[in-house]
């Protein structure tokens, strides 16, 4: 096991988060409020890479001007060989693969945070991996906490209230990361749990939707609470613990993305009768539906392997999402 020592870690300064995007970018704010020394870079994006390394860094997702001493670096190899304290990454699920090769290539043993959520099918052992499973099949020596929760970056940005989990299987290892982070806007808990903090924080986006579909609140509160039920039984089933799902990660998340969230708002167009296609080319054309990309990923696990009388709502958006056919769910 990787020993990390937890002293240093909480007197760390150096920061390095990549991935410049909305949820990176205000993540810097409570870590540059505890003095830290923050780095952010960007791999992909020639819109963020330029809101970032812009004189008044204002960025035009969270439309802000992000704190001037804030430094901006080019992403590179060599960057990730310099000395860093903390590597958070931040990027979408679809640079997973790249960034975990990248720390594979140089052997890093520095702490590391994740703050992206979902998962990833893995068609050749037939299984789904959690976002820390997959960087570590990349390089097992990677010391892996993640951070999930009910976070909006805007809200985060503006220093609203925020409360998160941090789940690492050394719990003194996420506690001292949350020390370093906290803020008495920006308040962490802490779990041994990590698998159940990442499935939870996942499979919430696809729940999202089926209460969105709900017309009425009478309907999505049961729809709500139906999906509260199945969450568990899959948080159990990939070997989480059950009560992580009325944690932050699970009923705190989805709360929040059922409320007004981009994949509620795809779920209330399901619910009226579009279907998918139909409503993201009609009413969603530019928007990225993190649900439907979920869907499509897990789909071929979860309809075979899992049994749909136990998980019939997300069965059915399953179907509805890879089929394109109209939402049929009994509330």
């Amino acid at each position: 096991m990787l020993k990390i020592d937890i002293k240093k870690l909480s007197n760390m300064k150096k920061i390095i988060i990549i991935g410049g995007g909305a949820m990176g970018s205000a993540f810097t704010i409570p870590c540059l409020e505890n003095n830290n020394k923050v780095t952010i870079t960007e791999p992909y994006s020639q819109r963020f890479i330029k809101d970032l390394s812009s004189k008044n860094k204002f960025h035009s997702a969270l439309n802000i001007k992000l704190p001037k001493k804030l430094k901006f670096r080019k992403f590179s190899k060599d960057l990730l060989k310099e000395k860093f304290d903390l590597i958070v990454i931040a990027l979408s699920l679809s640079g997973i693969d790249f960034i975990g090769k990248e720390l594979k290539n140089l052997k890093i043993k520095t702490p590391i945070l994740v703050l992206t959520k979902g998962l990833k099918y893995e068609k050749k052992s037939n299984r789904i991996l959690t976002i820390s499973e997959q960087l570590k099949k990349n390089y097992s020596g990677m010391n892996i906490s993640v951070l999930k929760g009910p976070c909006l970056a805007k809200e985060l940005a503006e220093k609203n209230h925020t409360s998160v989990v941090i789940a690492n299987k050394n719990i003194n290892v996420a506690k001292s990361i949350g020390r370093l982070i906290s803020t008495k806007y920006y308040i962490t808990e802490y779990s041994k749990d990590i698998i159940g903090v990442e499935v939870c924080s996942a499979i919430k986006n696809i729940y999202s939707m089926i209460i969105g579909a709900g017309q009425s609140l009478n309907a999505s509160s049961n729809l709500f609470q139906k999906s509260i039920i199945e969450m568990k039984y899959l948080t159990k089933y990939f070997k989480g613990k059950d009560e992580t799902t009325l944690g932050l990660a699970g009923i705190g998340d989805l709360y929040v993305s059922a409320a007004g969230g981009r994949n509620s708002k795809m779920g209330s167009y399901l619910g009226k009768g579009f279907t998918f296609k139909v409503a993201k080319k009609r009413f969603m054309p530019k928007d990225t539906v993190e649900g439907e990309q979920l869907a499509r990923e897990i789909a071929p696990f979860i309809l075979k392997k899992i049994d749909k009388k136990k998980i019939p709502l997300m069965n059915n958006l399953l179907r509805t999402i890879i089929n394109n056919k109209k939402l049929k769910i009994k509330v």
